[in-house]
């Protein structure tokens, strides 16, 4: 299989073990429908892990929340995306993939709800139930885009990753002012991120009428957690994702420490992940031009690192340069994650089970990040010490890119159950 091809297979289905399914094409009746409201949901997947950070501050003050407290906020919800993933195919096989992506965008709704109303228990419950599920949905969505756009998987990889990152922008740098503009209300800066979910949900609802094959177990791929490349795969998404959502939990913090607006440290978040969008779409092009893709993850993850030390030490007046070093870094560092599990599987029923297993071991290792950045915090008072956990995880990252950027495969195959 070429590069390009495999470029294809980005999106993984979490249906490829169903051969019935898999084999099958609906018709889609109404193609610019679906794609309105895939989009609408994609951009539903990030909002409600960026718009707390920018306000953490005003929401721990308010709440009396401390540092290790306002870390455990900050690490619920990625905790969720990874216990709760593996939910996502068995949900599906029971009630259909719409009727579940329906379902759980109104619970994303009720989180978000839940999080901004009922005080610090509420903010609590609310970021577990809207992180397990964006987990949910965010394991649901691309084998519905494979499914439906089989001939344009490329092209919809690229608009599936443009609806994370805008709609993580948007959250970053919009939550802040909504909140001042409402009276300088938190509560209605994180609660107005419902509105998108029950539009989504709205414009989602047509597909679940739509009929599709029924479902039927055909493949079984074992010995993954046996696989050393595995681990490294699953290692290096773990690890990467740890600072992205370090960066989406703590970053504006740290820049309001520094003397940054609340406003200003959204915007810079914002803008760091708009630049996203540029290395995301490129990156894994480029790495697959070489004999294997460890020197494309070093690259990415030094980018990544100069980014966050600068943001963290670096003066002031030169932060929007760190803030676009860090998001061609960290769009770099997530696109390659997800094309290691294409790459280094041999077939569509070992890169599901292998997606399966970098995600929901990979988010759980993910969570101890923010926490860990919000125990030091608590532990030292400042923001200096967190470098070393930057260094710690980005180093780790390091050697478990290099390992999976090996031209190799996964020690196992798919076999019929």
């Amino acid at each position: 299989m070429t590069p390009e091809s495999k470029l294809e297979e980005l999106l993984i289905d979490a249906e490829a073990d169903d051969e019935v399914v898999q084999h099958s094409h609906p018709r889609v009746l109404r193609p610019w429908l679906l794609l309105l409201g895939l989009v609408l949901v994609a951009l539903n997947l990030r909002p409600a892990l960026s718009s707390l950070s920018p306000l953490l501050s005003e929401v721990s003050g308010s709440l009396g929340l401390s540092a290790a407290r306002a870390g455990l906020l900050t690490t619920l919800p990625v905790l969720c995306l990874g216990l709760f993933a593996p939910l996502a195919p068995l949900l599906a096989r029971r009630f259909g993939a719409e009727r579940v992506v329906l379902g759980i965008l109104l619970t994303l709704a009720a989180g978000i709800i839940l999080r901004s109303s009922f005080g610090e228990a509420g903010l609590f419950a609310g970021s577990l139930v809207a992180g397990a599920s964006i987990g949910i949905i965010g394991v649901l969505l691309p084998g519905i885009v494979k499914r439906d756009f089989a001939s344009q998987a490329g092209t919809m990889t690229g608009v599936y990753t443009m609806a994370l990152c805008l709609g993580a922008a948007l959250a970053a740098g919009a939550t802040v002012p909504l909140s001042h503009y409402f009276g300088d209300s938190w509560h209605i800066g994180l609660g107005f991120w419902m509105v998108p979910a029950l539009v989504a949900a709205l414009c989602w609802l047509p597909q679940v009428g739509q009929k599709h094959a029924a479902h039927q177990v055909a493949y079984r791929v074992k010995g993954l957690l046996r696989d050393p490349l595995a681990w490294q795969v699953t290692l290096y998404m773990g690890l990467q994702s740890s600072l992205a959502y370090i960066v989406f939990g703590w970053v504006p913090s740290i820049l309001i420490s520094r003397g940054l607006s609340a406003t200003e440290a959204g915007l810079a978040l914002s803008g760091s992940i708009i630049v996203q969008l540029l290395s995301a779409l490129t990156a894994p092009w480029l790495a697959t031009r070489g004999k294997d893709q460890r020197l494309a993850i070093v690259l990415v993850m030094l980018l990544t690192l100069g980014g966050l030390f600068g943001c963290l030490y670096a003066p002031l007046d030169g932060l929007w340069g760190w803030a676009i070093l860090l998001g061609l870094g960290q769009g770099g560092t997530f696109s390659l994650a997800l094309t290691l599990i294409v790459l280094r599987s041999r077939d569509a029923h070992v890169a599901a089970n292998l997606s399966g297993m970098a995600q929901g071991i990979g988010y759980t290792l993910a969570s101890l990040g923010p926490l860990a950045v919000g125990v030091l915090h608590d532990w030292t008072g400042g923001w200096g010490a967190t470098g070393w956990v930057f260094g710690v995880i980005g180093v780790g990252a390091i050697i478990a890119g290099w390992g999976a950027g090996r031209a190799l495969y996964v020690g196992v195959t798919s076999e019929k159950a």
